[in-house]
């Protein structure tokens, strides 16, 4: 990922963030308990959202998005360790996490089915996974657009793929999905899963 995304992507983002985002980060984040770990941390936009964690540890592969994100690890009530580090390629053992938060990083991993098999390994048996992704439509038009879109969209916004059916994607590695709430006709989701060893 570039600087410049990295410099503008909160300015484009505050509109959504502030209207309607903020409310589902928040409402997402409260279900998230005991060692956390957040997938692609980005700028850092949810440290401040956390409330009932004992630690995070947030994984974020861009260095330009992390100096971003240290101005929010420090408006933290919790402790955060950001970590640079891909979703495909997690440091840590088997069994570490009580949680995982991914929250609009999905689209962009490269490997999306290496990073599922990577939270499983990490996150324990039965733990909580969280996200918050915008993901293909149901709509055929619409979702047809979305495929349409997607790569020129991914030059644009490094890598980012409009089209990922990343709840499929989670039900095909044996993570029980308990609960699903859409947004702006499904184009966003909010999923809360179980990890099922």
């Amino acid at each position: 990922m570039s600087r410049l995304f990295a410099n503008w992507y909160d300015f484009f983002m505050n509109p959504l963030e502030k209207k309607k985002f903020k409310k589902i980060r928040k409402e997402l984040l409260s279900k998230a308990t005991g060692n956390i770990l957040e997938l692609g941390s980005g700028t850092g936009i949810n440290f401040p959202l956390y409330e009932e964690a004992v630690t995070v540890t947030a994984i974020e592969p861009n260095l330009h998005m992390i100096e971003r994100s240290i101005l929010k690890q420090k408006q933290a009530c919790v402790p955060i360790d950001i970590v640079q580090a891909s979703a495909e390629e997690l440091p840590f053992a088997v069994d570490t996490f009580d949680t995982v938060i991914a929250t609009l990083v999905f689209c962009t991993i490269p490997n999306p089915e290496k990073a599922i098999l990577e939270m499983k390994r990490v996150c324990k048996s039965d733990g909580k996974i969280l996200l918050f992704e915008h993901v293909k439509m149901q709509n055929r038009f619409l979702s047809s657009l979305q495929d349409w879109l997607t790569p020129a969209w991914k030059k644009i916004c490094d890598g980012c793929c409009l089209n990922r059916n990343t709840i499929d994607l989670l039900r095909g590695h044996n993570i029980t999905i308990i609960k699903v709430q859409k947004y702006y006709r499904d184009l966003f989701v909010c999923a809360e899963g179980e990890n099922k060893k």
